[in-house]
């Protein structure tokens, strides 16, 4: 995976001078500072990296990963700046809340619609995701269904507006995966929404 995550490329001589590895890991922070983990290895050891701008590598197979380092980003970024600059941009997330029972959306939601359109438009989108789903109210075979139907009625705005249908993937997840948890039959107007994803 290259960008917000592990950047894998053979290189020569990054970290100091001739002595870093042919094969360099780094692992890079996510957008908003967080970072995972990463465990590099081969049938000669391994090396995790589970801080930011940390490096290892090996010059080939025959070596373990060497002991992790830090290393300071401007170099990495200026080192993998076509990698970076080639990377996809992260997709970004809009939440449409519905009325009970209704595939109608909020008056707030329906303000979000053209900062949608704008997102598609600005990347030219061909995967856009409109995900359904409802509160625990009701039977979980008629949430199912609600929950499509909201997913279709927001699809089917998009494309009043413009939107080329083929780049729409429309689903629905009912009751399940709920914004706000709660028990069965409960209201919960954070619960009936449609997730659209712009990627």
């Amino acid at each position: 995976m290259i960008g917000r995550g592990l950047v894998v490329l053979g290189l020569f001589c990054v970290l100091t001078a001739c002595s870093a590895p042919r094969n360099l890991f780094v692992l890079l922070p996510e957008a908003d500072g967080s970072v995972g983990q990463v465990t590099i290895s081969n049938a000669q050891g391994q090396q995790t990296l589970s801080q930011p701008w940390q490096a290892t590598g090996m010059d080939s197979a025959e070596q373990a990963p060497k002991a992790p380092q830090e290393v300071k980003p401007e170099k990495m970024e200026a080192i993998f700046q076509t990698a970076l600059v080639a990377q996809p941009q992260p997709p970004v997330h809009f939440l449409l809340y519905c009325g009970a029972d209704s595939t109608a959306l909020t008056a707030q939601s329906k303000k979000q619609i053209p900062a949608i359109l704008a997102e598609i438009q600005a990347r030219n989108s061909v995967d856009t995701s409109v995900v359904g789903h409802t509160d625990s109210a009701g039977s979980s075979s008629y949430n199912l269904n609600l929950s499509r139907r909201r997913a279709e009625a927001v699809g089917q705005l998009l494309v009043s507006q413009g939107v080329d249908p083929d780049i729409l993937e429309i689903s629905s997840h009912g009751e399940r995966n709920p914004l706000i948890p709660t028990p069965d039959n409960v209201s919960e107007p954070r619960n009936r929404r449609v997730e659209v994803t712009v990627r």
